[in-house]
């Protein structure tokens, strides 16, 4: 049973267990989903869809069938790293961050059938189906420990029958729910699985993630089908990877309150504490899709590895950096869109795109598949945006959490440098790490937040006079479990020069947070020329929407063209608050590489 991986805790008990396909056993055993995310990479009508079920049940050969608009051939098909679907899941979960109170330096339902289907009559004759049962083979091939088959058919009974004498036992109710994708002319896609050849975790099978792609003018996932074997309500959690923002066409789309304080106690307890939270939005927002994330240029592009940063993305605060950044847009399938080939392709495409993050209740009650439509940007849960607003350009939405801390970088936080958590400027950390997982609730909800939440029509309490002592405890280092590369050269920031309109502490915050970025510029470099050092200004303006309208090298004493204009190209990618009164903003920023 897999738990959903938060930047700041581990939800175990809030399990995605939803997907556009159901199991079915030839062992004739109860299978269901668990723990199912999607990501979904779009552009054009060319959809490249990854999924992660987890199976728990009976270690027999069992498949997956999932409906697809067209037949696919084996090399539609690879299998990806669970890394992938860790990671993605790492760089859009919800943020609980530190902030210093000092100021410190920076339906379709059954139509057409009878009841407990007595429509179809009592048998194949009874419908005048042939005997082949409608139902063709269009392509065979194996993948990994997957052997797959492609099928059409003509009658919803004749693929349930088929799979029957093939030996799957369908979940009862199957043949009702397959009818309109039978009926719209899709293909089916059955991954059956090799025990044999499947690897073994504790005794459960432990599946390698699927990857398919396929074009089709319509986006949508389907998930009725996922419905048919749910014993209750499920959760599905959608990652869309595009260049646009994305939200449901056919449900209500709400957000996931955020930027708001919470006590100090509530480290660790975040997973009960955000756990309630989904359930209240849910509850408050029945049948609802939630948006968790949408953040442009939240996606790594492939590049070296830098142990400081994760270059070439931007998010507030970030998680720590991991060798999955560098190849995770192929793995996700990114250079199969169409004109992409290339890792400078893979890179304009994440630079552009936003991630969005969906989280889903459904039940058996959902009678309609997910169909997804272009929404407007979003910002939310930033320190510039107190409020969620669409009235921007860009998409940065997160659900974001505060902690005030007494003190500058008080509480023993220097030491979590290194592989542990990240600080970003202005004293503001994201939490890792063992002491920030667990899912029970010490406190009630209303005893955690500062203040009322009336979009959820919460009321805030002061702290029980009798409530247990929960200390205080730092971020804790993370466990690597890959060798952490040399240290990197330093890049030593001086005192900019800030035009009006701006506060020059602002300005730092974003620099300091991309450094990463810089850092990666002069590390290339130097594996060519490992004596290369020099200063260097920067000069670029920021435009009224806080983008980077232009940027340029003042002056350089490294003379090295390459470093200079990746450095100059970064700048472009950087993000700052809107300039009072909407005036071009100056900024002019020395800096200095030199080896450690």
């Amino acid at each position: 049973m897999r738990s959903l991986i938060f930047t700041a805790v581990v939800l175990s008990s809030l399990t995605a267990k939803a997907f556009c396909g159901f199991y079915v056993s030839g062992a004739g055993g109860k299978l269901f989903n668990d723990a199912s995310m999607v990501v979904l990479v779009r552009d054009g009508t060319r959809t490249v869809l990854s999924m992660q079920n987890n199976y728990r049940g009976p270690t027999e050969d069992f498949a997956l069938v999932i409906p697809v608009p067209v037949i696919l051939a084996k090399e539609n098909v690879k299998t990806i790293p669970r890394e992938a679907f860790t990671r993605i899941d790492e760089l859009t979960s919800p943020r609980l961050v530190e902030q210093y109170t000092d100021t410190c330096p920076s339906g379709l339902g059954m139509r057409g059938v009878g009841a407990g289907g007595g429509g179809y009559g009592s048998g194949l004759g009874g419908l005048g189906m042939p005997r082949d049962l409608g139902v063709k083979v269009e392509a065979k091939f194996e993948v990994e420990e997957y052997e797959i088959v492609i099928l059409s058919a003509q009658f919803s009974l004749g693929l349930e029958v088929w799979l029957k004498e093939n030996k799957y036992q369908v979940p009862s109710g199957a043949a009702p729910l397959l009818q309109p994708y039978v009926q719209n002319g899709s293909k089916f896609f059955v991954a059956k699985v090799n025990a044999r050849k499947a690897k073994f975790t504790d005794g459960h099978l432990t599946l390698s993630p699927l990857r398919f792609s396929y074009d089709s003018e319509q986006f949508s996932l389907p998930v009725r089908l996922g419905l048919v074997n749910s014993s209750g309500t499920q959760d599905l959690i959608v990652h869309i990877i595009a260049k646009d923002r994305y939200e449901l066409a056919n449900m209500k789309n709400v957000f996931v309150p955020t930027n708001f304080d919470v006590r100090t106690r509530t480290q660790p307890q975040f997973g009960g504490f955000y756990k309630e939270l989904l359930d209240r939005t849910f509850k408050k927002n029945p049948n609802a899709a939630v948006t968790e994330f949408a953040w442009q240029g939240a996606l790594p592009p492939p590049t070296e590895y830098v142990s400081s940063g994760i270059y070439g993305v931007t998010c507030d605060p970030c998680p720590p950096p991991h060798p999955v950044d560098n190849p995770l847009g192929r793995y996700l399938g990114v250079n199969l869109l169409p004109k992409i080939k290339t890792d400078e392709g893979i890179a304009a495409f994440a630079q552009a795109a936003t991630i969005t993050r969906l989280h889903l209740r459904l039940n058996p009650q959902n009678t309609e598949d997910l169909v997804f439509k272009v929404a407007r940007p979003v910002h939310g849960g930033i320190p510039e945006a107190k409020t969620v607003t669409t009235e921007v350009k860009t998409n940065r939405f997160q659900g974001r959490y505060i902690m005030w801390i007494d003190g500058c970088g008080g509480g023993g936080l220097g030491g979590i440098g290194g592989g542990g958590g990240m600080f970003s400027s202005a004293g503001t950390s994201p939490l890792h790490g063992p002491s920030a997982v667990s899912t029970k609730m010490i406190d009630p909800f209303e005893q955690l937040i500062i203040a009322d939440l009336p979009e959820l029509d919460v009321k805030a309490v002061p702290l029980a006079k009798d409530a247990p002592r929960v200390p205080y405890t730092p971020p804790p280092q993370i466990q690597q479990t890959f060798a952490p590369p040399p240290p990197s050269p330093r890049v030593n920031l001086a005192d900019p020069t800030v035009g009006t309109g701006i506060q020059k502490e602002q300005v730092v915050r974003i620099i300091k947070s991309n450094q990463g970025q810089l850092r990666y510029c002069y590390e290339r470099e130097l594996q060519r020329n490992p004596s290369l050092r020099g200063r260097v200004v920067l000069m670029f303006e920021i435009g009224a929407e806080g983008n980077v309208a232009a940027s340029a090298i003042q002056s350089t004493t490294m003379n090295a063209p390459e470093v200079e204009s990746c450095i100059a190209g970064r700048a472009k990618t950087w993000r700052f608050p809107k300039p009072e009164g909407g005036a071009m903003v100056k900024v002019v920023y020395p800096m200095v590489f030199v080896q450690q």
